[in-house]
Order: C-alpha cells, then sequence, then structure tokens
C-alpha cells in the first residue's frame, strides 16, 4: 500500500491560493467563456458576460497573475487564452461532487404535491 505523505506548507499555501483565486464567480465565468469560445479580449469578454471592462480587466489580471490565462498582443489590444487547462479538472471534479450531492438530496426529498 502507498503511504500518503503531509503536503510541505509551502504547496498547502500554493493550492489555498489556486482556491483563492477559483473563489470568485466572475472569473469562473471567464475562464468558462475562454474555454468555450477560444481567445478574446477584454471587451469581448465583459460585452459576452455583461460585466464592466474595468471589472473584466481586473479579473483577467488576477487569472493571469495566478498563471490560468495568458495575455497575448494583438495589434492594439490584447487577447487572452487559457493557460492552464488543467483548472478544468479540477471544476470537473468539483461539477461531479455537486451532482452527486444534489441527486442524494433529490432522492431524499418526498414529491412535491400541486
Amino acid at each position: 500500500m502507498d503511504r500518503v505523505t503531509p503536503l510541505p506548507e509551502p504547496v498547502v499555501a500554493l493550492v489555498a491560493q489556486r482556491f483563492r483565486v477559483l473563489s470568485e464567480p466572475a472569473r469562473i465565468r471567464l475562464l468558462d467563456a475562454l474555454r468555450t469560445s477560444g481567445p478574446a479580449s477584454v471587451g469581448e469578454l465583459a460585452a459576452r458576460l455583461g460585466m464592466g471592462q474595468q471589472n473584466t480587466s481586473k479579473h483577467l489580471g488576477v487569472l493571469a497573475g495566478e498563471g490560468l490565462v495568458e495575455r497575448t498582443k494583438a495589434g492594439n489590444s490584447a487577447l487572452y487564452a487559457i493557460n492552464d487547462p488543467t483548472v478544468f479538472t479540477l471544476c470537473e471534479v468539483v461539477c461531479d461532487a455537486l451532482r452527486d450531492r444534489v441527486a442524494t438530496l433529490q432522492a431524499a426529498l418526498p414529491p412535491v404535491r400541486s
């Protein structure tokens, strides 16, 4: 049997930082928009998600700082794209766990009467 070892404190801090970055719904929405539609500018993402341009730019800066997205110059503007697709593996694990939890809760609830 493989022995599980504790995470070193610096790794714990990095994991916690990643979760803090992903704890903001706007950032999840931005990542999903980039995943589904490909690289986009701040203006395109702001319009697509109904967010202000300044707010969109701020969240993209946080995601870029964490290495989750990359910024590439395109003429007078910049395009943002997914830089670390492993973040979606994490999202899939969380979504699967939530689906299981919802199914369990629904099974435990009595039927709704009209």
